[in-house]
């Protein structure tokens, strides 16, 4: 994992297991074979594909509400 590209998505997502979830699960994704959402540049690892894809604003974070329930 790129250092520059966890601090840029740190920017982004400010809670750190929040970013940890995130990266982990679009990794899960990305090995089981979905497309990623941004170009995968050589020498790119799925996690930052992953990280990636959070800062260009491709996934983001779903907010909980629980009075929708």
């Amino acid at each position: 994992m790129k250092a520059e590209l966890v601090e840029q998505a740190a920017l982004i997502v400010k809670d750190p297991p929040i970013l940890i979830n995130m990266v982990s699960k679009r990794v899960k994704q990305l090995t089981s074979g979905r497309a990623p959402l941004v170009d995968r540049r050589p020498g790119m690892r799925e996690a930052d594909v992953a990280l990636l894809e959070i800062i260009q604003g491709k996934i983001k974070v779903e907010q909980f509400n629980p009075s929708e329930l």
